[in-house]
């Protein structure tokens, strides 16, 4: 999303970040709980100064090592020759996160984990911090606690706009469930991978996980744990794309699944599920097909029966500064909207609102905004296509320098009136095309030699 600070730090709703929602999230749970709810942060090494001073304002939550633990970081690798990469213009572009998958070696080499064991933590819930319809639920810590699974993956029913997320699927071999995500399908079978018909569900990052059973994991395996392994093409440099090209080699959380005998999982409502990964979901998370509860969750509109619109944003806007300018007053009405793409470069003004499917496009060359207005219908899937025409010069803007030209080089008046005339039928966008329905044949005419 070509940040340079923590996306936890971006606005989300009413002028508050996806912290200050959590700090809030945390202080309504423990008002509701009547208990000192533990909660901590797993920052990478980018994100911690930033995310520790934006929460120096809440200081209940705590401070330091008892507010976070910090992510490994892992160098990247050049890909031609798998040396370690070297950029020295900027160094920190030769690091990246190991992937969320790092939370459990972060947590033992931190010595956070034995720290929760030692005061007598056993049940550890995880979700991502763009997730702000993750909370710590009762019924679900007390299912968890109930079935003595070691582990328990939050699942939600995959939709259109989820099937290039990882799923769940189960192991032929071992019969054990395990993830999948999207980096490790085969070409060939995407197809069957972006099926949400056959592969039901996805992996919300809501995660439950015994903490004895983890760390008996890492002693069973001598101070590791098993995750797949996941290779990520990139360039050092990610603005760059010129720059060497990399392998990220990165693990997911989830993927933790596998590595746990008796591992579960819980199909959840959609309103657990509020992630930010790209522009396109930022752009639908800021607009009315989302709203905040009393508890600071963002939740899906109850209009909108648990599937979020689906939003395709040009390339162009794939970064979260570019996205800003599509929505310089605020983020369209997409309560109604089932799809919306942009295709160009576009701004949406004040109280536009969308309905249905709507491609909004601009085929032309400069920023086009689209006037506010309704535009679409909730009553059918045919996709409405508005497309935004560059506005045509007037004579008024244009001959002027025409005349200027003519009189220079010293052309009659009649030949300036009759250029004139034919420029005015240019710019006024008449047809100069003669169409087979405005014309009849010519039947008869009066021959030379029948002239008297």
């Amino acid at each position: 999303m070509g940040l340079d600070k923590a996306k936890s730090l971006l606005e989300v709703s009413d002028g508050n970040s996806f912290l200050d929602l959590i700090a809030k999230q945390v202080g309504s749970m423990k008002t509701a709980h009547g208990v000192d709810v533990k909660f901590m942060l797993m920052n990478s090494f980018s994100t911690s100064a930033d995310t520790l001073e934006a929460l120096a304002k809440y200081p209940e939550l705590g401070t330091g090592a008892d507010l976070e633990f910090v992510q490994n970081k892992a160098p990247k690798v050049t890909k031609s020759d798998l040396t370690p990469a070297a950029w020295p213009a900027q160094p920190g572009h030769e690091w990246c996160p190991p992937g969320h998958g790092d939370l459990y070696p972060a947590m033992l080499g931190s010595g956070t984990l034995d720290k929760l064991l030692s005061k007598g933590f056993k049940y550890m819930f995880v979700s991502n911090s763009d997730n702000l319809g993750a909370t710590m639920d009762l019924k679900l810590l007390s299912y968890f606690a109930q079935c003595k699974a070691p582990f328990m993956m939050e699942v939600a029913a995959r939709t259109d706009a989820d099937k290039k997320g990882g799923h769940l699927a189960k192991d032929k071999t071992t019969g054990g469930l395990l993830l999948r995500e999207s980096a490790q399908c085969p070409d060939e079978d995407e197809k069957a991978f972006q099926d949400v018909s056959k592969y039901t569900y996805f992996n919300t990052n809501n995660l439950w996980v015994d903490l004895v059973a983890l760390k008996a994991i890492f002693d069973k395996h001598g101070g590791s744990i098993p995750l797949p392994v996941m290779t990520n093409d990139k360039t050092v440099d990610p603005r760059d794309k010129k720059s060497t090209k990399v392998l990220q080699l990165e693990t997911a959380m989830g993927a933790a699944i596998s590595c746990f005998d008796g591992a579960a999982a819980v199909l959840i409502p959609r309103s657990r599920f509020a992630p930010v990964k790209t522009t396109n979901d930022l752009l639908a998370l800021r607009s009315d097909a989302y709203t905040l509860t009393e508890d600071f969750r963002i939740t899906l509109a109850p209009e909108r029966a648990g599937v979020p619109p689906n939003i395709k944003l040009d390339g162009r806007y794939k970064f979260v500064d570019a996205m800003e300018t599509v929505i310089p007053e605020g983020a369209p009405s997409l309560i109604g909207c089932k799809s919306l793409a942009v295709e160009g470069e576009v701004a949406f003004a004040k109280g536009v609102v969308f309905k249905g499917c709507v491609v909004v496009k601009n085929s032309g060359e400069g920023l086009k905004t689209l006037q506010a207005g309704t535009y679409g219908s909730s009553d059918s899937d045919e996709k409405v296509v508005i497309e935004l025409a560059t506005k045509a010069p007037t004579m008024d803007e244009v001959w002027p320098a025409y005349e200027a030209k003519m009189k220079a080089e010293g052309l009659t008046s009649a030949a300036v009136a009759a250029f004139k005339y034919n420029l005015g039928v240019l710019v006024s966008g008449a047809s100069t095309m003669i169409p087979e329905s405005a014309i009849a044949p010519v039947e008869t005419l009066p021959a030379l030699e029948s002239l008297t």
